[in-house]
């Protein structure tokens, strides 16, 4: 929460928490169960114990306000396919294809995509259908960034490296690809601020505003050893390793006082 607010009011926060609706007879319709649930030491919380409301006399400034878990499996929002395909004493070919599985009303901003190479692969070459790619020699990897990434969408990147005549052994397991991305007005849960109350005597008007946002947690796809050209060309699809780290916030809730 990001707050602006003269005094020390008392602020209610209300969700569509699935215990809340249950406790009034709402049902399950819409409501999302909360597990796990951590507070902001300003939160009461005997009060939130005995009736599930979130009430507090936030700081000033930013804060968490609370954390929680979700009991169900999310799916992965960008998933990954990848083919690394290596030409003996030659070079290596990488294939990343990434689909953005979630709907199409929503765009991923931001998104990074981060291929591990062989530490000893030069004279790099890409070609992507949408983005830039740009090689880190430094850190081994290849990173492919996307401005905008609309939901249903699927895309494509391929990169090409030499390799040196003599090759270096690779003792220690391939890293695996890092998923970077945000998505603005969306959340993963379901979960919703139905209501932001604010309690002050004196009847000063506040302003509050919400914006809902997802962004992956270092979100991460498992890669094998590299396939030798004489075994033949494979598929392999890598997803998520578990558990999958979504962040799904409400972030922030701005609070200004109008007097």
């Amino acid at each position: 929460m990001k707050v602006f607010l003269s005094g020390m009011p008392e602020l209610r926060l209300g969700l569509n928490d699935r215990v809340l609706f249950e406790l009034t007879g709402r049902g399950k319709n819409k409501s999302v169960e909360l597990e796990d649930v951590k507070f902001h030491q300003c939160v009461r919380l005997s009060r939130f114990d005995s009736d599930r409301t979130i009430s507090f006399v936030p700081p000033d400034g930013d804060f968490e306000l609370m954390s929680y878990r979700l009991g169900t499996r999310a799916k992965p929002l960008i998933w990954i396919e990848s083919v690394i395909e290596k030409f003996s004493h030659s070079r290596v070919e990488i294939m990343v294809k990434a689909k953005a599985q979630f709907k199409k009303q929503s765009v991923a901003n931001g998104v990074e995509i981060a291929v591990p190479v062989p530490s000893d692969a030069d004279s790099p070459k890409f070609k992507t259908s949408v983005g830039s790619a740009r090689y880190l020699p430094e850190k081994n990897l290849v990173v492919w960034s996307i401005k905008s990434f609309p939901g249903g969408k699927e895309h494509l990147m391929r990169a090409h490296f030499g390799l040196p005549s003599v090759e270096k052994e690779e003792d220690e397991g391939r890293p695996p690809i890092a998923v970077r991305f945000e998505i603005p007005y969306f959340t993963v849960s379901g979960i919703q601020v139905r209501y932001m109350k604010i309690i002050e005597k004196s009847g000063y008007q506040a302003l509050p505003w919400v914006r809902y946002i997802t962004q992956s947690g270092g979100d991460q796809v498992r890669t094998p050893a590299i396939l030798n050209q004489n075994k033949g060309k494979q598929r392999i699809v890598f997803c998520y390793e578990l558990p999958c780290r979504l962040q799904h916030c409400i972030l922030p809730v701005t609070l200004r006082a109008k007097i």
